[in-house]
């Protein structure tokens, strides 16, 4: 119960408000105000305060009463109101009104079904009958209730999935609303209803039951935002009746109505009264539900909380919109949960919106700017997107509250991987760089060089290459695409900056500016024609809608009238730079080519052709020529009537290039002459033009086999041709190769080069072939990457010619080895080299990790994808490789706890992290591994005779870290295989040279339950506040091996072993092999094994702080960080629904104060201050840690 003494605060609402109210929530007619006026002090003498139950009245019935009225017109008289609003077929305002009749006729019943309502909508079976109602107390009740739940279950109302429960949240809202404000008149203050439900409610939100807790916080918030909506009304009531008082006493004594202004002051005194009891109800909510379910244990409910809290304080903001409220929210952005910290973030965007509300938002914003600013790289990419919107809002009211650090870590994700957080900070940019006009640049020509446009585009060049962390322009673009997408396509504009001379006292474009303007025009282009975002920002190609593909459209021809007249001008002016000349030539690609024609271009087509035949003299740089072969091949569409005229000048230049290299070879293979450097430097130069062409064109009729040939065969004899020479020749043979493949394959006349574009997707086809006809090739492969990539940084000497020591050539050469190790890993993935070859490269996990474990970390969960059970074959095979290596160092009597069989034993600890927590579906590969680990463990006799452990029995020591994935049945199973190895005498040794084999055993026949609840629920138990739930038959309900392969058999090994198929192809992984990393993390530890003796504590300590907390939405120049080890994988504990109040976390804990303040509201508007905050409001020591926001990283030791 709640003391009325607690709950009574004085108050006066203001007289003046500007806050308008819909037309659904202003209920007063004439009639009711007169019912109210009538009521006098009659009715509430014997005043109860809110939450203290009445029991006048009794009830006339016993157990549920019927939902009457218009649904019992329609067969549902022996519904109860849970069921009705379950159905949602009957319109909210109905059950409400037909519940108020029935409120009317029996109060006691009528609250009985309420009562039972909320009851039924947290999933509880019991029921409150009329007994129960009359003579227990709450307390009493809910204990009662808390007896019959349901606890088997952990789905509740609110919880469950589908559409109907969905919709049912949303009804159970909508009837709290809609009864408050139908009875906001007069039932609310009859001291009897509200009282009970508040007290119930306050009752249920202090209960150990997550189901209670949940559903009744949720209805006494809603209840809460009800009541200020009420409280609202009053205020605007209070003003009105003021206002009219005023104007009444103001009138001279003639014309003043004496009764007039006696019915107005009985009237305000009427809506004082109201208040003062509406005051009391939302302090009762506020201080028994709010104060303390904010900071629940369930991240729902304090989602629920700040959720409606923000609602409070956008809907009537001169009573909640203060420092006294704000601090709820500042505090609970630092919860653990994304969820409520999305919450806090929305629920602030609505007051920092409204810009009249700003002034009450700067003590808040001073405070809490910080911890925003950090939310925009929060983990969760969702809070991220809203961070990043709310301190646009911020930027959007005041430009001096955000200072340039804050700025500039926005700014730079612009660059994310992640779209939606790229686009939120391209409006957080645009609207910081661009949206600001000076009164001097209002009349400025809307196009031009001297535009206001101009000026923007110059702006972001400059903003693009200061960004020095990132040089992904078509990243830029995409994020201020639809914000600033008019200026993006604003190409005249660019044209005029590149082409046209500065104005006096205008300052020229530098080399470095012209060519970054020149990206960034291409990516826009590239981004109007294609419609999609750049790779590694999208899913996929999404269906544009009719509207988006006529701009398309209308873009793409706009783009071919402009270029393709500036183009060979562009061309013409920048012929000698290889970087602006590859990119511009990629603008035909774009082109609508029907242009050229219906637009009488054909000169400047001309002009285009000359340009890029200039170019393909005047370069030798690949990229240059591929873009000139690309732009020939884009133009030779025989679609379009212009496809002649390029198609006779691609012809010429080819001949005169094969011609020139005919010509050129026969004076370079001269016998007995040594070519010069100058004769070499004229084929190599010839021979990359020809090569780049014959990528995208067929050259067959030029016949440049034999060229080639001679030109290999004669420096494989000579052995003095240049490399670059070879190099170019072999790749001009290759491309010859598949030329004369497409034709002869079937179908493949017509769309020869889309069979070149996906060419990659056959080599690993013409590799498995060539791998498995020859199997040496399989171990030469391998010794080259253990030769070439697994080497300290120090000992490759060869790569860095001589420049060991600068970082950007170890950088290099790391990126050049990840390269090499991520070919050979998709070489695995596609079965093209044995599974079984990946052992040498899992074992090198841990010794390069900080350079390589992202690769083989990938690696592995898709070779567990291809098959399971060899993939655990091949973890095994890595240990066993790696212990055999001890055993070559150390000799066999090596001590236990040296750093080598430590080290050896952390990885076989993380190799069995990375098979999760759900047991089922890595059942058969845990079994097999153990399999294969006893019977290496006993493949070796003891060198020291008979009697002696085998040589490979501490092996099994290294096996135990792999029990915990198995079964229970299971574990039975691998025991008695075990013992077919051991004798008799085995199993009564019990000296130390036997204790691997005494802690496996151990180790199968101890933790019997540990699997229970991931089997059957999946939940994770921990070693706080969660309680024991009968464990159910590991195997009830559950599949089964196959028959045949029984557990209790010893079939099952050799069975499985033999039906091992590793299917032949897979669809193509996505494998990152070029990422870059810091050059002070690359190398590897001094000592291999001292890398392998390293505790998960002391790897965890050497980590940088910031792996532990926010992990970057930024990925594409260092790469996804990956924090941890194979913890990683390990699925998240699932909270327990039962978790009782008394035992929440203790960190939610810390630091709050529970002196909360009553609701007082505002006096009157002219009055208004903001009150002196309180030292406590912002205490830095707040409910939650200041890491929250990166969220707990949990895992199972």
């Amino acid at each position: 119960m709640i003391a009325a003494q607690e709950l009574h605060t004085e108050f006066q609402f203001p007289q003046e408000t500007d806050t308008q109210l819909s037309s659904d929530t202003d209920l007063e007619d004439p009639d009711v105000k007169n019912a109210k006026l009538g009521k006098g002090k009659g009715g509430r003498k014997g005043k109860k305060a809110p939450g203290e139950k009445g029991k006048g009245g009794g009830a006339k019935g016993t157990g549920l009463g019927g939902v009457n009225g218009h649904h019992q017109e329609n067969g549902m008289e022996s519904m109860t109101l849970f069921e009705v609003v379950k159905m949602g077929k009957s319109a909210t305002q109905s059950i409400v009104d037909d519940w108020i009749e029935s409120y009317k006729s029996d109060r006691d019943i009528a609250l009985l079904d309420l009562i039972n309502f909320f009851i039924q909508c947290s999933g509880c079976k019991g029921a409150v009958s009329a007994e129960m109602f009359r003579h227990m107390q709450n307390s009493e009740i809910i204990r009662k209730m808390t007896e019959e739940f349901d606890e088997d279950s952990g789905d509740y109302p609110l919880t469950m999935a589908g559409p109907l429960w969905k919709k049912f949240k949303s009804s159970f809202c909508e009837f709290i609303g809609v009864l408050v404000r139908q009875c906001q008149y007069s039932i609310i203050y009859d001291e009897y209803m509200m009282d009970t439900v508040i007290s119930l409610l306050t009752g249920l939100s202090d209960s150990q039951v997550r189901a209670f807790r949940h559903t009744s916080t949720l209805a006494a918030m809603k209840l809460m935002t009800a009541l200020v909506n009420v409280a609202l009304n009053l205020s605007i009531n209070m003003d009105n009746t003021q206002r009219q008082y005023e104007a009444e006493r103001n009138k001279v004594m003639a014309k003043r109505a004496n009764d007039r202004l006696e019915l107005l002051l009985q009237k305000r005194k009427e809506l004082q009264e109201n208040q003062d009891e509406i005051e009391n109800m939302m302090n009762a909510i506020f201080k028994g539900v709010f104060v303390h379910r904010y900071r629940d244990a369930i991240a729902e409910v304090r989602a629920i909380c700040i959720e409606e809290i923000g609602v409070w304080m956008k809907m009537y903001s001169d009573a909640f919109l203060n420092d006294s409220y704000l601090k709820y929210v500042g505090w609970t952005m630092h919860d653990k949960q994304g969820e409520v910290r999305l919450r806090c973030l929305t629920a602030l965007q609505g007051l920092y919106y409204n810009r009249e509300l700003n002034t009450r938002l700067e003590l808040f914003t001073s405070r809490f700017k910080d911890r925003i600013v950090s939310m925009a790289l929060d983990k969760e990419y969702d809070v991220a997107v809203q961070a990043i919107k709310l301190l646009t809002l911020v930027l959007h009211s005041s430009d001096e509250v955000l200072t340039a650090e804050d700025c500039e870590s926005v700014y730079h994700l612009v660059y994310s991987a992640h779209r939606p957080v790229a686009v939120a900070a391209g409006e957080f940019l645009y609207k910081k760089l661009f949206s600001h006009r000076g009164p001097e640049e209002e009349g400025m020509p809307r196009r031009g060089r001297q535009s206001l446009n101009g000026n923007l585009i110059k702006t972001t060049v400059f903003f693009f290459l200061e960004s020095e962390l990132h040089e992904h322009g078509a990243y830029l673009v995409d994020s201020l695409w639809e914000c600033a997408g008019e200026l993006l396509k604003d190409w005249e504009s660019m044209i005029s900056l590149l082409l046209d001379e500065p104005m006096p006292g205008e300052e020229a474009l530098t080399d470095h500016q012209e060519t970054a303007l020149i990206e960034i025009m291409l990516c826009a282009i590239r981004q109007a024609c294609e419609c999609h975002p750049p790779v590694g920002r999208g899913t996929g190609k999404r269906v544009l809608t009719a509207k988006e593909k006529k701009t398309q459209l209308d873009d793409r021809t706009r783009i071919t009238e402009i270029f393709a007249v500036a183009l060979p001008l562009l061309l013409a002016k920048y012929s000698v730079d290889a970087e602006k000349v590859t990119n511009l030539l990629q603008l035909p690609q774009f082109f609508d080519l029907e242009i050229y024609t219906t637009g009488r271009l054909e000169k400047h087509l001309e002009s285009l052709l000359r340009q890029i035949r200039e170019v393909v003299e005047k370069h030798t740089e690949t990229d240059v020529l591929e873009a000139c072969s690309m732009t020939y091949h884009a133009l030779c569409n025989e679609e379009f009537t212009i496809f002649n005229r390029v198609d006779i000048a691609r012809s010429q230049l080819l001949d005169e290039l094969v011609d020139k290299f005919n010509r050129l070879l026969e004076d370079f293979l001269l016998e007995g002459e040594e070519p010069d450097e100058d004769d070499a430097y004229q084929v190599l130069s010839t021979l990359k033009r020809i090569t780049a062409f014959h990528n995208a064109h067929d050259l067959s009729k030029w016949d440049l086999f034999t060229s080639n040939y001679k030109l290999l065969n004669t420096g494989l004899q000579n052995g003095d041709m240049p490399e670059q020479i070879v190099i170019h020749a072999m790749q001009c043979t290759h491309y010859i190769i598949l030329w004369h493949l497409a034709k002869v394959s079937e179908g493949s006349s017509t769309k020869v080069h889309t069979l070149l574009l996906s060419v990659t997707n056959d080599y690993p086809v013409s590799a498995n072939a060539l791998c498995y006809s020859y199997s040496p090739l399989q171990a030469e492969l391998l010794n080259f990457i253990l030769d070439h990539v697994f080497i300290d940084q120090d000992d490759d000497n060869n790569s860095t010619d001589g420049q060991q020591d600068d970082e950007a050539s170890k950088i290099e050469a790391l990126h050049k080895r990840r390269n090499l190790l991520a070919a050979y890993c998709k070489l695995i993935i596609y079965n093209v080299v044995e599974m079984n070859t990946g052992a040498d490269i899992f074992k090198q996990y841990m010794r390069y990790y900080n350079d390589y474990g992202d690769i083989i970390k990938e690696t592995m969960s898709k070779t567990r994808q291809i098959d399971k059970i060899q993939c655990a074959k091949t973890l095994i095979l890595s240990l066993q490789q790696l212990f055999n290596e001890m055993l070559s160092d150390l000799g066999c009597n090596f001590d236990r706890s040296s750093s080598s069989f430590c080290g050896i034993k952390e990885l076989a600890r993380r190799f069995s992290l990375t098979f999760g927590l759900d047991q089922l579906k890595t059942r058969e590969a845990i079994a097999m591994l153990h399999k294969d680990g006893i019977e290496f463990a006993f493949k070796e006799p003891s060198p020291q005779g008979e009697g002696n452990p085998p040589l490979n029995l501490v092996f099994l020591d290294i096996l135990s870290e792999f029990s915990s994935k198995l079964l229970r049945q299971d574990k039975k199973t691998v025991h008695l295989y075990l013992e077919r190895f051991m004798t008799f005498q085995m199993a009564l040794q019990r000296e130390d040279c036997w204790l691997p084999l005494i802690s496996y055993r151990n180790s199968l026949q101890a933790g019997g339950d540990d699997d229970t609840m991931s089997v059957i629920s999946g939940y994770s138990s921990r070693s706080s506040s969660i309680r024991t739930k009968k464990a159910k038959p590991a195997s009830t309900g559950k599949r089964k091996l196959p028959e045949g392969e029984g557990c209790s058999t010893d079939a099952v090994w050799m069975n499985q072993e033999q039906n091992v198929q590793t299917p032949v192809m897979m669809p193509s992984p996505h494998l990152t092999s070029t990422v870059l990393r810091d050059p002070k993390k690359m190398r590897p530890d001094e000592s291999y094994m001292g890398v392998y003796a390293m505790t998960s504590e002391q790897q965890h300590q050497q980590l940088p702080p910031q792996q532990h907390h926010h992990q970057t939405p930024m990925d594409y120049k260092y790469g996804t960080p990956f924090y941890g080890l194979m913890e990683d994988d390990e699925e998240p504990i699932v909270e327990d629904v039962m978790m009782s109040s008394e035992d929440r976390l203790e960190d939610l804990n810390e630091g709050m104060d529970f002196d909360t303040m009553d609701i007082d509201l505002p006096p009157s508007k002219n009055r208004r201050e903001r009150s002196e905050l309180k030292p406590d409001y912002f205490d830095p020591s707040s409910i939650m840690d200041d890491s929250v926001g990166i969220g707990l990283l949990l895992r199972v030791q």
